[in-house]
């Protein structure tokens, strides 16, 4: 078996893309042994400039990062992909770029597969959801993006693996965020106020990129019509209900959240639910019903999202054939080295993937 060579093009390199070369630099001889797979990075950037290296960047890449890159645009990256006839190209999306996604499909007629943590894609309007399928149908590229919902745990594949056997999805339900987990696991857990369980958080540092989209509810709407999508269904996020656990009762005029109301109101809700419930806010997707919905629930302790300890994310996936006992996907809390690796996994795959096409051509 011929050694292949991946030239993966890295956009972004903050804590989970540097994560990404430092681990894949690392481990090269390991990926040699076991997949004969060669990991080059000739084009690495952040949201501004880009480091152009032909041969790939090694060990000094970060240093490499701050004397030469320069300013580009995606067209930039393209030619000097074209110029190079680099092969095997695979684009690995590790930002939360809105602008990054607009060029997906030009990647993808320039001979890129998509590797992607972002969620922005897949939670576009659905005819240009459909309109990025289509391209990538047409060009006989790969787009996978595990990490988008969850650390790499194969959550994304349990589902399309369902759905394809033609398994009858009943139901998909779940704590889809760790920052939000942890809160609410430790608010029901402990005797605490619900604000200082928030500051805590934050301190942690748990929020710190994220807090508006945990609050709001957003980042959990986005991973369920991401799940919803998956399973054939043409959802827009318009048409998730999003009942958010902090609405303008909680707030000052000026937008600050008022403590004393935020406690006085979770408080009840503690002290008002039945024995051995939990506060927990879930997301959740009742196929036969046709609803989505984001919301603050009351559970049992002793069901799966019950027992949910410290910053744990899960996924029910209900079906015909195990009627009411849920396929559990459970987690520990998302860090940049488990992301790195879930990345990892879907350049593997498409590597795989590209080694078969290249059999069967040669």
């Amino acid at each position: 078996m011929s050694k292949l060579k991946i030239n993966i093009i890295l956009f972004g390199i903050g804590n989970i893309g540097s994560t990404l070369i430092n681990q894949i630099i690392e481990s090269q001889e390991f990926f040699l042994e076991s997949k004969n797979v060669d990991f080059h990075f000739p084009i690495i950037t952040n949201s501004t400039v880009a480091f152009f290296e032909k041969e790939g960047v090694g060990y000094s890449w970060e240093t490499n990062f701050r004397q030469l890159a320069v300013p580009f645009k995606v067209e930039d990256i393209v030619e000097f992909a074209q110029e190079n006839e680099f092969e095997n190209l695979i684009a690995v999306d590790a930002t939360a770029s809105d602008e990054l996604v607009k060029h997906y499909n030009t990647l993808i007629q320039n001979g890129f597969n998509i590797v992607a943590v972002n969620k922005k894609a897949n939670t576009l309007p659905i005819d240009l959801y459909k309109e990025l399928r289509a391209n990538l149908k047409k060009y006989d590229k790969e787009f996978l993006y595990e990490t988008s919902v969850d650390t790499g745990i194969p959550v994304l594949q349990t589902l399309r693996d369902l759905y394809y056997s033609g398994e009858k999805i009943t139901k998909i339900r779940g704590v889809f965020s760790d920052n939000l987990s942890y809160v609410f696991n430790r608010f029901s857990s402990e005797d605490v106020s619900f604000s200082s369980v928030l500051k805590d958080a934050s301190l942690l540092g748990l929020m710190k990129s994220t807090f508006k989209e945990d609050l709001s509810g957003n980042d959990t709407a986005r991973k369920l019509l991401i799940l919803a999508r998956e399973i054939g269904k043409d959802f827009e996020l318009s048409d998730i209900k999003v009942k958010p656990f902090i609405t303008e009762q909680h707030l000052e005029k000026n937008g600050i959240l008022n403590k004393e109301e935020v406690d006085k109101s979770f408080k009840i809700a503690k002290i008002t639910q039945a024995e051995n419930h939990v506060l927990r806010f879930v997301g959740e997707f009742d196929v036969e019903k046709g609803t989505l919905e984001v919301k603050l629930i009351s559970e049992p302790t002793d069901s799966p999202i019950g027992q949910l300890k410290g910053s744990d994310t899960i996924f029910e996936i209900f079906t015909k054939s195990y009627a009411n006992v849920p396929i559990v996907i459970q987690s520990a809390p998302a860090c940049k080295q488990a992301i790195s690796r879930g990345i990892i996994t879907d350049i593997l795959k498409i590597a795989e993937r590209i080694r078969n096409k290249e059999a069967i051509w040669s």
